[in-house]
């Protein structure tokens, strides 16, 4: 909410006015009206609401709707300009066709810096291509040659690193669900060539690319990396990144990638448990979270941001405001089921948010679901993970039936991959049975004991168990489950 008060106040009054003009027109007086309360009135959220007459989910999608057409005028007047000059470079032949030499020359080379200053390799191609041949009979002609082949190879090294960045968060989705040290040194790999190509070039673009993946590795991969006095520092990458940001605002593709760096600048201070500057961001990620999940995997993980969301609520103690407020955040969103790390990722977020309003029949259906329509036989441990979270579900429903299939399904897998590798759910499923047994008698103090020896689980892969608060609450449910 912050966010959006803060943009709708930093509007010019001709936006301001623009904007509220085309709701009206549009019919979306109440978004009309929540502009205008944001802008000029000090209203609380619940005066807000109360005045329009909605409840918290339709509060939230308002908000989101609204703060969608924000941006997308935003964007519009920011394309404005780079429409024009893509106009001009499209209309290059025309020009070399009608005009004088002299004036083909300088509108080219006023075109030139115009395309510069966007950072537009692909068009500046085009203009030295055009350069190099109305010079070819001129002491210039080298010098255009050398600035068209310079550029085709630059192009050539950002369009590499667009496919390195991709391919790196696809691998890590891999890695987040197998936890393979192979996926491991992939993604490492990954990253050195991704240095490799952008050393070729002094490129602010390659740089912000580079520093997407070099900054969600050294927080979710390999963390011994930051501790290496000659590799700069995470938080000076961030700052240059915002210095280049401000510098190309007419960028589109770094008005878009602002998202992702907020996303990391959350992922940075909560890692390091720096919190009160962890949460400047955190409602700026979370309203933009549908957007984020669905847009901007070529750029980042955005899944994370979903498990950084629950421990957040738990730290806090606000685990059961997850489920109301994601009718809101999530009613756009549409899953794409063959991003695996993804969609299983949001599945048992929102599984996991209906368990902290003891809606454990929903839970279970998110679950049941996910294991029906996507295959993790290469993943056992993950399925071991999601399966015991299951159970718990079955457990606190006292489905005696279900539970009992579910829990011989998971000693079955136990025995077939080994017992080491997965002593927590070892502990987890003797748990679960002293709940949902018959026997009363010191059931929380044994429960309390066994839990001892499951405070965290340190593992490569998705612990989904992890995002189980095991506290009293969990402890007391159980018992009254029973």
């Amino acid at each position: 909410m912050a966010k959006l008060k803060n943009i709708i106040k930093q509007l010019s009054l001709k936006d301001y006015e623009s904007i509220r003009d085309s709701l009206i027109e549009s019919n979306a007086d109440k978004s009309a009206y929540l502009l205008q309360a944001m802008r000029e009135r000090q209203l609380s959220d619940t005066k807000i609401m109360n005045e329009l007459g909605v409840n918290t989910n339709a509060y939230y999608t308002l908000r989101s709707r609204l703060n969608q057409r924000i941006e997308e005028y935003l964007l519009q007047i920011m394309e404005s300009p780079r429409t024009d000059i893509l106009k001009k470079v499209a209309n290059i032949n025309e020009i070399i066709f009608t005009k004088k030499k002299a004036i083909a020359v300088a509108t080219l080379k006023k075109l030139e810096k115009e395309l510069l200053d966007y950072d537009l390799s692909n068009e500046l191609t085009i203009v030295y291509k055009s350069l190099k041949k109305l010079h070819i009979h001129a002491p210039d002609y080298f010098h255009y040659s050398q600035q068209y082949n310079r550029h085709v190879a630059y192009m050539l090294a950002v369009d590499k690193a667009e496919d390195l960045l991709a391919e790196y968060f696809k691998k890590y989705g891999e890695y987040t669900l197998s936890g393979d040290e192979t996926d491991k040194l992939g993604l490492t790999l990954l990253m050195k060539e991704m240095a490799n190509v952008s050393a070729l070039y002094e490129s602010h673009r390659l740089y912000v690319y580079q520093s997407c993946i070099v900054i969600f590795h050294r927080l979710f991969v390999d963390q011994e990396d930051e501790l290496d006095n000659d590799i700069e520092p995470i938080e000076d990458i961030l700052d240059n990144v915002e210095k280049i940001f401000k510098s190309y605002q007419l960028d589109s593709i770094y008005y878009h990638l602002n998202l992702v760096f907020e996303f990391l600048k959350l992922e940075y201070y909560t890692h390091y448990k720096v919190y009160r500057k962890a949460e400047r961001y955190f409602e700026e990620v979370n309203d933009a979270a549908s957007n984020l999940l669905t847009n901007y995997t070529l750029y980042t993980h955005p899944a994370q941001f979903l498990i950084t969301k629950i421990n957040r609520h738990i730290r806090v103690g606000t685990e059961d405001k997850m489920y109301q407020e994601n009718e809101g955040l999530f009613h756009d969103y549409e899953v794409d089921q063959q991003d695996v790390a993804t969609y299983l990722t949001y599945v048992m977020y929102r599984a996991i948010s209906c368990y902290y309003v003891e809606n454990y029949d929903e839970a279970s259906r998110w679950m049941n679901n996910l294991l029906n329509e996507v295959s993790l036989k290469k993943y056992p441990h993950l399925q071991l993970e999601i399966k015991i979270v299951l159970a718990l579900q079955y457990c606190l429903m006292n489905d005696f039936d279900l539970f009992n299939q579910l829990i011989n399904s998971i000693q079955r897998q136990i025995r077939q991959i080994g017992k080491d590798s997965c002593e927590h759910i070892i502990v987890l499923s003797k748990i679960l049975k002293i709940a949902i047994s018959d026997v009363k008698k010191n059931k929380a103090e044994k429960i309390r004991a066994l839990l001892s020896k499951i405070t965290s689980v340190d593992t490569p892969f998705f612990a989904v168990t992890n995002l189980i608060n095991k506290d009293d609450n969990f402890v007391n449910r159980l018992c009254r489950g029973a």
